[in-house]
């Protein structure tokens, strides 16, 4: 059996409570994971060009107030 499967069957076995307990953990590791990515594609400039066509757009009146 894999890992995997292993922690499937251990999932399937969790009380109700158990498994609202495990989603909302879980929710908040994988923001947690997310927002590392994030900073980690900040901190190399892959978003440069995201944020430069925003800047651009809005100078030139391409955006509307939210």
């Amino acid at each position: 059996m894999s890992k995997i499967e292993s922690i499937e069957q251990q999932i399937k076995a969790l009380s109700a409570e158990e498994l609202a307990q495990l989603r909302a953990w879980f929710l908040e590791f994988d923001w947690a994971l997310w927002d590392q990515q994030f900073e980690r594609d900040v901190a190399a400039g892959k978003l440069d060009v995201l944020a430069d066509k925003a800047l651009r757009d809005h100078a030139a009146g391409k955006t509307t107030p939210v």
